[in-house]
């Protein structure tokens, strides 16, 4: 497969041209990247009206992925608001599973959404939400007016997937749009037997590339299904991002295409999948228990039973130079591709097992209910707010979700009012202030 971005940013390096056009470092700088790095010149293409090298280059996207996929220089969060942006323009209401990123909520502030919030039977960790087809069903029994759209998160932040192939079937018997945010699955495309949304009916998706694939951050993809909101792809990208698109995130797109045809670097998935089964295997027998039920290139690991909160187990690895994607008191995560070698894995597992065992933990992780809508995510965002102490915030209403990233998944939703269950799951999860409306 060929990479006409790359091809055409290398030979004008080569060229030794004259550069008199942004960038300001002229090719030349202390990175050793800047002779790459460049802007809408001449032959160079442009993103948002792309009929040249990038046309082409997200055509090889797209048939890799067998739909129609557009870059993003911005991550997954350009691609949130730009599929939420082409499913509600006649009709506002969206029903979304309650772990979404906080990308959702802005977006949601902007264009003026109305959200059905879905949550699971049975609650666990904020970070995750099982929505069954049969859960959905019964949502739309009970709506007055379908949504235009049903929004979930697979796979969140732990590893865990949803039946999305029977989430489509629900949705599309009652002419609703599923979207779904992939972005930590943009690999799942790739293994033996697709597990990608857009091959198990999703109508837009978006893929965090940089995520799991070899991409450089920020690199992204959009995903869609029908023809005609296909077309109008670039104009919703282009209304939530920047004009001055990443020139070095563009090439790294455009080099992973030729990466994902290459069946070498494909075996090398199949066999970090045979691998990462075996790493849990192992965690297990020593007693340290991975959730089972994940996607494949994720090792989520609960610490409770061991005798250590995930934090620990987090300091304990950095101790020993190994950085882990996420940990909170309840989980470690750790995110693996085919960069991590036999070697590093097994280095992985002789750190964690070199822990002493220790009496179970005890602590109880809060749980955070329903809260309260008080206004919507609109009013919230937009209105005048202050920082306060968590302490003291019982009885307001958020005003912003200001949780960091990672998981950037919020406790509490811009409008709601935070309760005593809340602060109790502020208190866990280390949050000491909290933005709310004046």
């Amino acid at each position: 497969m060929d990479t006409p971005i790359c091809d055409f940013v290398r030979q004008y390096a080569e060229s030794q041209t004259l550069r008199l056009h942004m960038p300001g470092h002229k090719g030349v700088g202390p990175l050793g990247c800047e002779q790459l790095d460049i802007t809408e010149i001449s032959g160079a293409d442009s993103l948002y009206e792309a009929d040249g090298i990038i046309a082409k280059s997200e055509a090889n996207a797209s048939a890799l992925f067998c739909c129609p996929t557009f870059y993003s220089t911005e991550g997954s969060s350009q691609c949130i608001r730009a599929m939420l942006f082409l499913a509600t323009r006649s009709n506002r209401k969206v029903a979304a599973a309650r772990n979404v990123h906080k990308t959702f909520l802005s977006a949601a502030a902007i264009l003026d959404l109305k959200v059905d919030w879905l949550y699971p039977d049975h609650e666990g960790s904020y970070l995750s939400c099982d929505i069954s087809p049969e859960m959905l069903e019964a949502y739309f029994s009970g709506c007055s007016e379908p949504p235009a759209a049903v929004y979930v998160t697979s796979p969140d932040y732990l590893g865990n997937t949803l039946y999305i192939d029977r989430l489509a079937e629900v949705c599309h018997r009652h002419g609703t749009l599923l979207l779904v945010d992939n972005a930590h699955g943009a690999y799942l495309k790739f293994l033996s037997g697709s597990l990608h949304p857009m091959d198990q009916g999703a109508d837009l998706c978006c893929d965090s590339a940089h995520k799991t694939l070899p991409v450089l951050t920020g690199g992204a993809y959009l995903h869609i299904r029908d023809a005609e909101l296909a077309m109008q792809a670039k104009a919703a990208l282009a209304l939530f991002g920047s004009t001055s698109p990443s020139y070095l995130i563009l090439q790294s797109l455009d080099a992973a295409n030729a990466i994902l045809f290459d069946p070498a670097y494909i075996q090398k998935m199949a066999s970090l999948c045979s691998m990462i089964r075996d790493t849990k295997t192992r965690l297990h027998h020593h007693g340290l228990a991975c959730l089972q039920y994940t996607e494949p290139w994720k090792i989520t690991i609960c610490p409770r039973m061991y005798g250590y909160t995930g934090t620990e187990l987090a300091d304990h690895l950095r101790k020993h130079k190994i950085e882990c994607e996420f940990a909170d008191p309840d989980f470690l995560v750790v995110m693996l591709t085919p960069a991590v070698t036999d070697q590093e894995l097994q280095y992985l597992v002789d750190t964690l097992t070199a822990l002493p065992r220790r009496s179970p933990a005890k602590a109880v992780t809060p749980m955070i209910g329903r809260p309260q809508r008080i206004c919507s995510i609109r009013e919230a965002m937009f209105s005048p707010s202050e920082i306060i102490p968590v302490s003291k915030s019982k009885g307001r209403i958020l005003a912003s979700a200001s949780v960091g990233c990672p998981p950037a998944v919020p406790i509490v939703v811009c409008g709601e009012k935070i309760d005593g269950n809340i602060i109790s799951c502020f208190d866990y999860y280390g949050i000491t202030t909290v933005s709310v409306i004046k």
